[in-house]
């Protein structure tokens, strides 16, 4: 198992580690809009294996009309910083290296502490944002990251994004968000921030999975 875990104050936004919470959709942090899905993908270890790859080549964050660029990997490639139990409750931090990985096209692979510019557009409009890697886990039937927003978006919050490969042998896709509305006219009319939450997870859904590519 590699677990690796990143956090510092240079998120914008105070719950960090908030998607791993069980009661998340009924007490999420303050102010923010609460969201999660989770899709059957297949099964077996081999669509886990290869569900794992893209997910942590970034790929939910590189489909439809969105990109992204400046992807830069901790200085320090062995943080130690907080780590999470499966409540989402902070633990002693532990200290773990891993050697760096990269996408077929010479992309960093996700890891702990790594920063990286999102853009493009979702639901018809313009997406910008510095985003910030808070924790990565790789254990033998679920890999996923939590990801954190630095500043510069619409929102300010975290997505988590897991792949499971159950005792079943079925493999699920899971991702649990919170946004919390900075820009005025998305405080103004919160119907707009869930459409936008829809549009994402459904880019993300596309990009792990080819039963759902259409």
């Amino acid at each position: 198992m590699r677990r690796q875990n990143f956090t510092d104050d240079t998120v914008d936004y105070a719950a960090v580690g908030a998607t791993q919470a069980p009661d998340l959709m009924q007490y999420p942090p303050q102010n923010s809009l609460p969201a999660e899905d989770a899709w059957r993908i297949g099964s077996g270890e081999d669509r886990f294996v290869a569900a794992g790859e893209l997910l942590l080549s970034w790929a939910p964050l590189r489909a439809g009309e969105l990109s992204i660029t400046d992807v830069r990997p901790a200085s320090n490639a062995g943080y130690s910083g907080v780590g999470f139990d499966a409540e989402g409750t902070p633990v002693a931090p532990s200290r773990l290296e891993a050697d760096q990985r990269f996408a077929a096209d010479g992309t960093p692979f996700v890891s702990p502490g790594a920063s990286v510019h999102l853009h493009g557009k979702v639901d018809g409009h313009r997406a910008d944002a510095e985003l910030r890697v808070i924790s990565v886990f790789e254990e033998p039937r679920r890999v996923g990251f939590i990801l954190g927003t630095v500043g510069h978006s619409i929102v300010s919050g975290e997505e988590l994004f897991s792949l499971e490969w159950r005792e079943n042998d079925e493999v699920w896709f899971v991702v649990r968000a919170f946004d919390r509305p900075t820009a005025p006219t998305y405080r103004l009319f919160p119907g707009r921030v869930r459409r936008r939450r829809r549009a994402l997870f459904t880019r993300y859904l596309r990009a792990i999975s080819p039963l759902y590519s259409s």
